[in-house]
């Protein structure tokens, strides 16, 4: 059944790349906080950096949950689901960290994506160290088949651009602080170097 690793690579870190949808979970501190779970599923928008990291590209939206609590404590689990071929359910607890786009090192973790996956709404890269790999059965996961990325969020985006994005951010109530009033993304969204 489970197996803990002490890396990810080979088979592992082709079944991560390879799926085409993963979730992330992460909480506050408070007792009382909102535990937060995202569906992340754009392609070409998680790679493996190394055995034991991982980065994904954070996209706008109604809300920065993960971002707030990776600010407050760094805490974050990654999630795979296999919808076809072997029933496997792989799990990445971690820390994180976002990595905004006036950090120095936004521009090297870039290059390490395609830059076909780069556009509009692109508010930070988020790593992930691992502290814990594991898999275990996925026999209540049900088949189901990919037929396509949606294009509707990068659409939206693109059509906003960079000079909108902001003022997108700043009109949102939970984008600059989360559900339990932490702080969120850095607002005024800091601008694209270059």
């Amino acid at each position: 059944m489970g197996k803990t690793y002490e890396r990810i690579d080979g088979r592992l870190r082709k079944f991560i790349e390879d799926q085409p949808v993963f979730f992330t979970a992460t909480a506050p501190l408070a007792d009382d906080g909102h535990v937060n779970v995202s569906p992340k599923g754009r392609s070409g928008t998680l790679p493996v950096l190394d055995e034991l990291t991982l980065a994904y590209l954070d996209f706008g939206g109604s809300t920065a949950e993960t971002i707030a609590h990776l600010r407050e404590n760094g805490r974050i689990t990654l999630m795979w689901c296999a919808f076809t071929g072997p029933p496997t359910v792989v799990r990445v607890h971690g820390r994180g960290e976002p990595v905004f786009r006036d950090d120095p090192r936004f521009d090297g973790l870039m290059a390490r994506f395609d830059p076909a996956v780069d556009g509009a709404g692109l508010r930070a890269v988020v790593v992930v160290h691992a502290e814990r790999v594991s898999d275990s059965c996925g026999y209540a996961v049900p088949f189901m088949d990919f037929r396509e990325d949606r294009g509707l969020h990068a659409e939206y985006f693109d059509r906003k651009g960079e000079d909108k994005f902001s003022a997108y951010c700043e009109s949102k109530e939970y984008i600059g602080s989360s559900l339990d009033g932490l702080p969120a993304l850095p607002l005024p969204v800091p601008p694209r170097s270059g």
